[in-house]
């Protein structure tokens, strides 16, 4: 009987270790977020870049209308990067961010749609994007 529940134990330990480790790591989502339109006509927003996420990771912008975002990373040791390949979009960017710097971007989205977004480093063990380093960009 004794190894019944040492054998139940654990696996429930191994089940509450699994479900953690998910939640700190694994793809969090955030509420869509609006890049601000100034004045000048350039939609706005500051992206914080940490350790195997981007926040916001959900922007929402518009359609024809200059986009800058501010990259900036938080990290101490690694490097990442912000990568958005849709060029019959008008979305084409592979940004490189030093740890602790940050980086400028702009670009004009000239379609509507949902787009995404990600780290392309890769990892010891798994790119970072599959890290869940990822994002959707909402062209409205």
């Amino acid at each position: 009987m004794k190894h019944s529940s040492t054998k139940s134990l654990i696996l429930l330990f191994v089940f509450a270790f699994l479900s953690t480790a998910y939640l700190a790591f694994g793809a969090k989502e955030s509420q869509p977020f609006e890049a601000k339109l100034f004045a000048d006509g350039v939609q706005r927003a500051d992206v914080k870049v940490d350790s195997y996420s981007f926040e916001p990771n959900h922007i929402v912008v518009v359609v024809n209308k200059p986009v800058k975002f501010t990259l900036k990373s938080v990290t101490k040791i690694i490097p990442h990067n912000f990568t958005i390949n849709y060029p019959e979009a008008g979305l084409n960017v592979d940004q490189d961010i030093s740890p602790g710097k940050e980086a400028k971007i702009t670009f004009t989205p000239t379609k509507t749609g949902s787009y995404e977004f990600y780290c392309n480093k890769k990892g010891i063990f798994r790119s970072h994007q599959k890290r869940g380093m990822k994002g959707i960009l909402e062209v409205r």
